[in-house]
């Protein structure tokens, strides 16, 4: 019993001092998408799904839930974000070349067709895509990949 309260007494000190260590945050003064938006024509509703699911991860403005402020939950949200702004940042939209832009939206359709965005955890907290978003995403991906492929 002595060995599992010494255990669980050094668990809690390593909790409290890993609060200490604050990873870099994503932290724009603003969401900059209105490239993205004006040149792909997004539609109202497409909008609002691509900021509840979307433009947390994937721009330069990330918008943090209060519980992401804890470690060790800090540090993983970090790294998704991070991770996401690798694959696809959409504040970035203007930089991109139109071959990279008609990929981008190509992934965009692959990824939610294969139910891989948004991943499993986002989903924990903000709820999956219903499958008339999903529709209204394809629609407006596809629309918008046809000024690229010409």
């Amino acid at each position: 019993m002595k060995i599992i309260k010494k255990i669980l007494t050094v668990a809690l000190i390593l909790l409290i001092l890993l609060q200490l260590w604050r990873p870099e945050k994503n932290s724009a003064e603003y969401r900059d998408v209105k490239a993205f938006e004006t040149e792909t024509a997004v539609t109202q509703e497409v909008v609002a799904i691509l900021e509840t699911n979307c433009y947390d991860c994937h721009s330069n403005k990330t918008v943090y839930p209060w519980y992401a402020e804890i470690a060790p939950i800090s540090i993983w949200i970090a790294g998704h974000v991070e991770e996401g702004n690798e694959h696809f940042n959409i504040s970035e939209w203007a930089s991109y070349s139109a071959k990279k832009k008609d990929h981008k939206l190509e992934e965009l359709i692959e990824e939610v067709e294969e139910d891989h965005m948004p991943e499993e955890p986002y989903t924990w907290m903000h709820g999956t895509l219903s499958d008339n978003e999903k529709e209204q995403l394809y629609a407006w991906a596809k629309k918008a990949r046809a000024a690229y492929s010409q």
